[in-house]
């Protein structure tokens, strides 16, 4: 199965609802653009793999929303133990470059939105990555998504 992008959202500022899209334009200047994250350099945009998110939802016995737990991005296809949960990485979102800064680790909010939910998503950074964007471009729904390779990486213990 190749690796897509089956999930692009938004939020204009904090504690928003989620907005979804079927595509959206990503900037180095600024992020995902409406997202009100965007201009914070090493938190730009927000990644989660779905079979991450499906692990924590099965955790908890429930089928929630990814957009419950606010990332930008959904990836399909591309497990976050390959490779990726690895701070330097590189994922190829279509035309659009990121690389790692950190995980995304869950909050408080977590649990607001389904009790359980925060301590589900910490094992081996199932709440996904925190990235910054190298190159910009147009994304949209079912772009291809890959792993670049990057000496500079640095392996984080999950």
């Amino acid at each position: 199965m190749t690796a897509r992008l089956t999930g692009i959202a938004r939020r204009a500022q904090p504690r928003a609802a989620m907005e979804t899209l079927s595509a959206g334009t990503v900037s180095v200047a600024a992020g995902l653009e409406g997202d009100f994250r965007g201009k914070n350099g090493h938190r730009q945009v927000t990644v989660i793999f779905a079979q991450d998110w499906e692990a924590a939802c099965h955790v908890l016995g429930q089928d929630l929303a990814w957009t419950t737990r606010r990332a930008n991005l959904l990836v399909e296809g591309l497990s976050g133990l390959e490779g990726i949960k690895v701070l330097g990485a590189r994922l190829r979102v279509g035309p659009v470059l990121l690389e790692v800064t950190e995980e995304t680790e869950p909050c408080s909010r977590m649990d607001a939105q389904a009790q359980g939910l925060r301590e589900a998503l910490k094992p081996d950074w199932r709440g996904g990555i925190c990235c910054k964007v190298l190159e910009g471009g147009t994304i949209a729904l079912g772009a291809g998504v890959t792993i670049e390779a990057d000496a500079g990486a640095t392996r984080m213990s999950a």
